[in-house]
């Protein structure tokens, strides 16, 4: 048997905000919240796998380790995927040329990637 992916943690300054965010970019349903044994507030958007977001008090200092890579919906172009995060709250940090995919920060300035439609 072989382990898998239960979740994937995002530290956060306002988790409830940035769950809304990525809840519409990928479309899950609503946000919920639970409280650790210690009393912590998560955030976690339903799907497969989770996302939880879980607040930290520090801004993001350097560039993450990991990162999602997010392709169009069929029938959707790179460009007008990528206009619509950013009317969401994202941003565009690197488009770089011969690159397939455009890097985009989201309201908290995780970076994640934008690929063309497959």
């Amino acid at each position: 048997m072989t382990s898998r992916v239960l979740a994937v943690a995002v530290d956060a300054r306002d988790a409830a905000e940035l769950a809304r965010f990525w809840s519409a970019a990928l479309g899950r349903g609503e946000p919920f919240t639970w409280d650790d044994a210690t009393g912590t507030t998560y955030v976690e958007l339903p799907g497969e796998p989770a996302l939880l977001f879980q607040p930290v008090p520090e801004e993001k200092s350097s560039k993450n380790r990991m990162h999602l890579d997010l392709a169009p919906p069929e029938g959707t172009g790179q460009g007008e995927e990528i206009a619509r995060l950013v009317d969401l709250g994202a941003r565009v940090l690197d488009e770089a040329e011969g690159h397939p995919g455009v890097v985009l920060a989201d309201p908290e300035g995780n970076e994640f990637c934008v690929l063309p439609p497959r």
